[in-house]
């Protein structure tokens, strides 16, 4: 046993269980990539203020949940927290909205670290599957979003998750709603933390999670109520797009995305199968993102979703994803030169393309076999001097038992005749 662990909140992710990550992975981006996204990786740490300015300085991940730290030289560095605002630092410091093809649409698969406390479905290192879409306000780019996020999920099976949707408004409509939030939030019966919160931005307190400060926003007034003529005819345009590619999704009027920087659309998948942590991913609009941290105007819409949390609603519903084999083939060599020969045919094998391996260690028979059973492997390659001298090997079909001889120069289209 280690002296070392996993960091509390953390978790590792080892075979055969993170295949089913994998296959997630793979799922999520698959849509993305038929639709034009290209892939982005960023650092996984950036400068503090990417995400004090982007993210927001009054929200919970930058006041309380970010792992800010100094290097030796001074700079001020976060773990990124999220992964909109690296996604468009590089695009910009790239210039790709300067190459003439806007929107600018880039995927992105990685890690992201928050201090929460640790409980099922929230962790402080997970992982993301995300898409921007940089340089266009179009309500057909939000729409094009959701419904790859709904086509993701259901490739892999999800039925039971739910689509709320909701407009926050823009720089016209908003402050008037803030007016009114604010003058409401000041007649409760609030901390002075969350008081302090509703002057910095008062949507951040509709987000709140807490049983009694949720009772008492039950009156609160709604966004809807306030949206200019604009914003209305863009929220109605990208739900007809939503609802016409047969996309099911429930208006929610008090649906607030945690961080500051959303304008108009905003959306949330969530699973009711996971407890208090019901939402597997969400996104929105972030018109005003760009010029928030130094860069032009260019409205922009993107998402996240959670693998972590994708992979619980699985098990939630009981799905089983139909998950590769590892091995397909596995070959136990019985003296020198057949492990030297066998070890040849199983290079070749997966220069085929078949996933292959082999008995390492020197094993008797009855040890290596036990290690083909182990494998999962349809098919053993079994081999000694006597099947060499006779330039065959024994090819056992590990289901049924049956085994047979077949020449060594056939031995691997016979491999995929079999596999086929």
């Amino acid at each position: 046993m280690s002296t070392f662990k996993a960091p509390k909140g953390t978790y590792d992710l080892i075979p055969p269980y993170s295949a089913k990550y994998l296959a997630v992975r793979e799922a999520i981006s698959g849509p993305l990539r038929t639709a034009g996204y290209g892939y982005v990786e960023t650092p996984g740490f950036e400068d503090v203020n990417l995400f004090a300015r982007g993210v927001g300085e009054s929200t919970d991940i930058v006041t309380k949940e970010m792992y800010a730290f100094e290097t030796k030289g001074g700079d001020k560095l976060a773990l990124r927290p999220e992964g909109t605002a690296s996604v468009l630092r590089a695009a910009l410091e790239a210039s790709l909205h300067k190459q003439g093809n806007l929107p600018v649409k880039l995927w992105y698969s990685g890690s992201y670290y928050r201090y929460e406390r640790p409980q099922k479905g929230r962790y402080r290192h997970f992982s993301q599957v995300g898409a921007e879409a940089i340089g266009a306000e179009d309500p057909a780019l939000d729409a094009e979003l959701i419904i790859l996020a709904d086509q993701a999920y259901r490739s892999l099976g999800l039925r039971d998750f739910r689509i709320l949707l909701n407009s926050l408004g823009d720089q016209e409509c908003r402050p008037v709603y803030r007016e009114a939030l604010q003058t409401f939030l000041r007649g409760l019966d609030l901390d002075e933390e969350t008081l302090r919160r509703a002057e910095i931005n008062p949507l951040r307190v509709l987000d709140d999670k807490r049983a009694d400060v949720q009772k008492q926003l039950v009156d609160a007034p709604l966004l809807r109520d306030y949206l200019c003529d604009a914003c209305k005819a863009y929220h109605e345009e990208v739900r007809a797009l939503i609802t016409a590619a047969g996309v099911v999704f429930e208006d929610d009027p008090k649906l607030v995305r945690g961080l500051d920087y959303y304008t108009r659309t905003t959306f949330e998948f969530v699973h009711d199968g996971l407890g208090s942590q019901s939402a597997v991913g969400g996104g929105g609009r972030y018109d005003g993102l760009s010029e928030m941290i130094g860069g032009p105007a260019l409205p922009s819409v993107g998402w996240a979703l959670g693998v972590d949390r994708t992979v619980l609603a699985l098990e939630a519903e009981g799905v089983e994803l139909d998950l590769p084999a590892p091995t397909s083939v596995f070959a136990v060599a019985l003296g020198e030169e057949a492990r030297r020969v066998l070890f040849g045919k199983i290079t070749e094998l997966r220069k085929a393309g078949v996933a292959a391996d082999f008995s390492f260690g020197g094993k008797g028979l009855k040890g290596s076999m036990k290690d083909a059973n182990r494998s999962g492997a349809r098919l053993a390659i079994v081999a000694g001097e006597r099947d060499l001298a006779e330039g065959v090997v024994q090819l056992k079909d590990m289901e049924s038992g049956e085994q047979g001889p077949v020449a060594l120069d056939q031995l691997v289209p016979a491999v995929q005749a079999k596999l086929a």
